[in-house]
């Protein structure tokens, strides 16, 4: 029989939530994120195609952005279900949530 050494453990599982949405709703959501417990977010500008068309980010209205973060699964939901509730009616976004293993677990 193995012995699990402590040291060597699996990395702890946390979310990775991923939001593709309208350039035009980065400061909305800058400012919910850490107020719905995000600690933090990596942003970065986004192209593709799907219901809303092909967004390629020529001009602003045409700009989409991606959102990640890397949270526990209750404020993975929690923005999950505000992010539905407040923007999903009115503006082109997809979302979804991926298992990750975090390797430098203090940092979320």
């Amino acid at each position: 029989m193995s012995q699990t050494n402590p040291t060597h453990d699996a990395p702890p599982t946390r979310k990775l939530l991923t939001l593709v949405c309208e350039a035009t709703l980065e400061p909305l959501l800058t400012h919910d994120l850490p107020a719905l417990g995000a600690h933090g977010y990596t942003i970065t500008d986004a192209r593709g195609r799907g219901d809303h068309g092909e967004r390629d980010g020529a001009w602003p209205a045409a700009a989409n952005i991606r959102i990640e973060v890397i949270c526990d699964e209750a404020t993975a939901r929690a923005i999950v279900a505000f992010v539905q509730q407040r923007y999903y009616a009115n503006y082109g976004m997809v979302a979804w949530l991926s298992d990750v293993e975090v390797l430098r677990p203090a940092k979320f």
